[in-house]
């Protein structure tokens, strides 16, 4: 494996680890977190806080990884080598070669030399 992929794949693991502590400590009823460090009534402000902060932290870590697996694959993707068509390859059909013949070629008949009398 290549070096960058190892980085990607780190990275990955580590933005995967803190969405996973963040979703586990928000509570969809509003306690979780939230309710350790809010209270009740007066505390209402301090809760909302926390709630948007858990939502844009599992946002931005989730739109992270993601990221991270397309940089991976693009930057870590072998690249496809294209092959041209062979019509555009060669310009020109190769000559063919005739079959070899078992029999002599037939000669012609030679004519006299026309003589200079």
């Amino acid at each position: 494996m290549s070096t960058i992929f190892t980085l990607f794949m780190v990275l990955i693991v580590i933005a995967s680890v803190l969405l996973i502590i963040i979703i586990m400590a928000q509570n969809p009823k509003g306690g979780g977190l939230s309710g350790t460090f809010g209270g009740s009534g007066a505390a209402q402000f301090g809760v909302q806080r926390t709630n948007d902060f858990m939502e844009k932290a599992t946002w931005t870590l989730g739109i992270v990884i993601v990221s991270l697996i397309i940089l991976s694959v693009i930057l870590t993707g072998k690249p496809v080598q294209r092959v041209q068509p062979a019509s555009k390859q060669q310009t020109t059909a190769p000559a063919q070669q005739a079959p070899a013949q078992s029999a002599p070629a037939a000669t012609l008949p030679t004519t006299p030399a026309p003589s200079g009398n």
